[in-house]
């Protein structure tokens, strides 16, 4: 189970977020050469079975704009560099439980895209952001594509406007994980449109204190 130490980390999350952010290709500029401000929104977290790696998906709201907007950030915190995966790293930080630890976008992640395949599946327990040993029942995986469990292997990871698209191997075939960065609410009932082999659906808080709720990933055939 997810163990989420109480301690510090220098320089923060959000601090490494609001440099970060801006070079995305789905980032929306606020203009007037406004700098992010961004804060924590919401979001879960996933186990890696071999204990090595933090799993975390964040909803980060940026009030810059006149219009705040919500972006899903998919983490991972490693004890190490991950080889041939520097274009993806956000940046360092020092923790004060572990130490240094290597943060990444964990959209170019194997750990963390087999673990969110796991969880569109039903074959992965979500858990609470921000509290160890807890499971996040509202959040919820869909699937209704064919096959067992079994590798999940990177092909190649592509950034548009709103999404990250991450096409991946998998013991039934070449599926692309969705992983949307402009979260939004959205009616309950599928979206036929987009034709989804499954997707992840969980919460976010409104700048005016409500709740959300919508995808923060799909997977496509």
């Amino acid at each position: 189970m997810a163990v989420v130490h109480r301690t510090t980390m220098t320089p923060g999350k959000l601090e490494l977020l609001a440099s970060w952010l801006p070079a995305q290709p789905w980032y929306q500029d606020p203009g007037a050469g406004r700098a992010p401000q961004p804060a924590r929104a919401g979001g879960f977290r996933l186990d890696d079975p071999q204990g090595e790696v933090g799993i975390e998906f964040m909803a980060v709201r940026d009030g810059a704009g006149d219009r705040p907007v919500t972006y899903h950030v998919p983490l991972t915190y490693r004890g190490a560099p991950l080889d041939g995966a520097e274009h993806a790293l956000i940046g360092t930080s020092e923790h004060g439980v572990l130490g240094r630890r290597w943060i990444y976008d964990g959209a170019h992640d194997p750990v963390l895209v087999e673990r969110l395949y796991a969880l569109v599946r039903g074959e992965a327990e979500p858990q609470a952001q921000s509290e160890s040993d807890t499971p996040d029942p509202s959040v919820t995986g869909w699937y209704a594509g064919a096959g067992g469990p079994g590798p999940v292997t990177i092909l190649g990871v592509s950034a548009g406007p709103e999404a990250t698209d991450v096409l991946v191997r998998t013991p039934s075939g070449r599926p692309t994980i969705g992983i949307r960065r402009i979260l939004r609410p959205e009616p309950a009932g599928e979206d036929t449109a987009e034709r989804p082999l499954g997707h992840v659906t969980a919460e976010w808080t409104l700048p005016d204190a409500t709740s959300a709720r919508g995808r923060y990933a799909v997977v496509l055939a």
